[in-house]
C-alpha cells in the first residue's frame, strides 16, 4: 500500500504510518487506505491483536494542511474539507468498533488527528520522546477534532481535557503518563518493540474474552444507566459458559498451568 506499511505475524497485524518525510500526516489517500485496512479486520478472525505506529522521527504529525486538498472534482473547498474531516473521523470510529484491541506504539510528535487516532486505540506504549500536541485553538480551530472532544474527557475527566483544550497544552510522555493515557514507558526508540511484547501478551488470553470485553467497554462509555449494562454483560457473560475458551481457561486454572487459547 502506498502510504501505510502492514506486517503480519501470529496473529498480529502491525499498521505503519508510512510518510515519514511528513511526520507521518494524514491525507485523503492515508485516510482511504486505513479504511481499507479497518474495514477487512471487521471480518478477519485470524488477526487477534493490532499495533498501530508511525514510521521515522514521530507518530503522526495531524492532518496535511499542505497536501491534504488535492482540489479538483466537482466539489467546493468547504466540501472537500469536510470530507477530509469526516473520514479522518470514521478512522477513529472504526479503530474503537473493531472486535480487536488496538495498541498505538508511539514516538514523537502525536499532534492533531494523530492525537484522536492514538486515543482511539485500547492501549498505548510510548518512549520518551513522545509529546502529544493539541493546538487547536492556537490554529483557531476547535478540539472537536475526528472524537477528540469524546474520547479525551473520557480518559482524563471532562475539567482536565478542558484545560488541556483551552489552553492548547503540549503534553510530555511524563504528563501523559501522569493523566493515565500511557499504557507502558519504553526506552528510547523500542515503543514498536514493546507494543509487540504486550501484544504477545494477550494473545495468550481468551479470543472470546478479549473480543466481547472491547465491545462492552465501547458500551458502556455510551450506555444510558448502569441496568442496561447489567443485562447486555449478562447475555455476553452467559454465552462464555458455552464456549471453548472457558473450558481451556478453567482446565488450565485447575491444572496449575497457562492456558492455550485456540486462534479461531
Amino acid at each position: 500500500m502506498g502510504d501505510l506499511r502492514l506486517g503480519r505475524q501470529d496473529g498480529v497485524l502491525t499498521i505503519t504510518l508510512s510518510r515519514p518525510e511528513r511526520l507521518n500526516a494524514v491525507t485523503a489517500s492515508v485516510t482511504e487506505e486505513m479504511l481499507d485496512v479497518l474495514n477487512e479486520l471487521m471480518r478477519d478472525p485470524d488477526t487477534r491483536v493490532v499495533i498501530l505506529t508511525g514510521e521515522g522521527r514521530g507518530f503522526c504529525s495531524g492532518m496535511d494542511l499542505q497536501g491534504g486538498d488535492p482540489g479538483g472534482g466537482d466539489e467546493g473547498r468547504i466540501q472537500r474539507i469536510y470530507r477530509g474531516i469526516a473520514r479522518g473521523g470514521e478512522v477513529t470510529a472504526r479503530l474503537r468498533e473493531i472486535p480487536q484491541p488496538v495498541i498505538a506504539a508511539l514516538h514523537g510528535p502525536v499532534a492533531g488527528m494523530g492525537v484522536s487516532w492514538a486515543l482511539a486505540c485500547d492501549l498505548r506504549v510510548a518512549d520518551p520522546t513522545t509529546r502529544f500536541v493539541v493546538p487547536f485553538v492556537d490554529l483557531g480551530l476547535s478540539a472537536g477534532d475526528c472524537g477528540l472532544s469524546w474520547l479525551l474527557p473520557r480518559l482524563v475527566g471532562p475539567a482536565k481535557a478542558a484545560e488541556i483544550f483551552y489552553r492548547a497544552q503540549r503534553l510530555d510522555v511524563a504528563k501523559a503518563a501522569e493523566l493515565g493515557l500511557i499504557t507502558e514507558l519504553t526506552a528510547e526508540g523500542a515503543d514498536l518493540e514493546g507494543a509487540l511484547a504486550l501484544a504477545g501478551e494477550l494473545l495468550t488470553k481468551s479470543p472470546y474474552g478479549l473480543n466481547r470485553t472491547k465491545e462492552l467497554l465501547n458500551m458502556s462509555l455510551d450506555a444510558p444507566g448502569l441496568r442496561r449494562q447489567l443485562a447486555v454483560e449478562t447475555g455476553i457473560q452467559t454465552m462464555a459458559f458455552f464456549t471453548e475458551d472457558l473450558v481451556e481457561g478453567m482446565t488450565a486454572t485447575i491444572e496449575k498451568r497457562p492456558p492455550a487459547f485456540k486462534n479461531r
